[in-house]
């Protein structure tokens, strides 16, 4: 790390410095959750913080999904303990599977503040080792889209079929083909329910300046390739654009990755969203159900490794290099919740927001 550019951690809008540490050995299995580094961070009392003052000194709430209150309270309580200790506070947390606030309460309002500073920091840390469970997207279903994927399959199979590493297991279920705008880690309903609300002041704050009130009308054509070397290909998408040649739909889903990117619900460093509808993907070979790169650790924090064979993606890329999948009308952003389908094929909408 950089000690003159340290990380920056967003946390409610707010910003926070990781102080530069040394790594220390982490074994999951001995651990439950304790996790020492993170109680290195920078906790500077923060004025951002509402803080309430009472007859017995001071008090202050986080709102924090159950599932990650194990994180907070540590292997035999050492996590909490340690909080209280070098804060002089009291943490009070609700049961395990019971939801509700964590309440933080001492005699110091500094005190409390840099003992909710800490807890923000831990939540951070362990939400960022959660696996995706949701994410933004654009569905691209459409029965003539479906058709002319369909028909792109039948002619690579056909022309294609014997170049290394190419068959039917590695295509997109053509129900379930998409845009996806960011990954989310929603883990409560409270949750979804405010992504929702964020999706709906999106809506009133600039979309409906950018679409007019009317659904953007798009095009899928032309084939391109994720990884450089087109001879070991992972990922093969279609591109989308829009059908005035304008440059509304990236400016739509790059202000929504600002947005989200700002609350801290996307933590992705990207400054620009990749528009492009997955049609092909090795990961698919093995398991049917995969959905791309985003199983990166399970809900106990360990590393999941993706065996994946690639494909040559040569012949593809230059006998479909202009394939066209269609034109369709984007009305929608969905909130998808992934390994779920819904009555139509695709994966089910937790909440969406309408252009017109």
């Amino acid at each position: 790390m950089d000690v003159l550019r340290p990380q920056i951690i967003t946390l409610d809008g707010r910003n926070y410095r990781k102080n530069p540490i040394q790594e220390k050995n982490y074994h999951q299995e001995e651990d439950e959750g304790f996790y020492q580094d993170s109680m290195e961070y920078s906790d500077e009392p923060c004025d951002a913080y509402e803080v309430e003052q009472t007859p017995q000194g001071f008090r202050a709430t986080v709102s924090a999904p159950s599932l990650l209150y194990k994180h907070i309270v540590g292997k035999r309580g050492d996590t909490k303990k340690k909080i209280e200790m070098e804060t002089k506070t009291s943490i009070n947390i609700p049961k395990p599977g019971q939801e509700g606030e964590i309440v933080i309460t001492g005699q110091h309002r500094n005190g409390v503040i840099s003992a909710r500073t800490r807890i923000d920091v831990l939540l951070d840390t362990f939400r960022r080792k959660q696996p995706f469970t949701h994410f933004l997207s654009f569905f691209l279903n459409e029965v003539e889209v479906q058709e002319r994927f369909l028909k792109f399959q039948e002619e690579v199979l056909e022309k294609c079929s014997m170049d290394r590493g190419v068959d039917s297991s590695i295509f997109q279920n053509p129900k379930k083909l998409h845009l996806t705008i960011g990954m989310l880690v929603l883990l409560s309903e409270q949750e979804i329910q405010q992504t929702c609300e964020i999706l709906q002041r999106c809506k009133e704050e600039f979309i409906n300046d950018i679409t007019g009130g009317k659904p953007l009308e798009v095009e899928m054509e032309g084939i391109e390739y994720m990884n450089d070397d087109p001879g070991m290909v992972d990922v093969l998408y279609a591109k989308v654009h829009m059908k005035d040649g304008s440059n509304r739909l990236q400016e739509l889903v790059d202000r929504m990755l600002e947005r989200f990117q700002a609350l801290g619900l996307i933590v992705k460093d990207w400054t620009s969203v990749k528009l492009h509808a997955t049609v092909m993907n090795t990961l698919l070979r093995k398991d049917p159900s995969a959905e791309g790169r985003y199983n990166l650790y399970t809900p106990d924090g360990k590393y999941i490794f993706k065996e994946r064979e690639s494909f040559d993606g040569r012949n593809i890329l230059k006998t479909f290099e202009n394939f066209y999948f269609g034109s369709l009308k984007l009305n929608s952003i969905h909130i998808s919740q992934r390994f779920t389908v819904d009555s139509f094929g695709n994966y089910a909408s937790c909440g969406q927001v309408d252009f017109s």
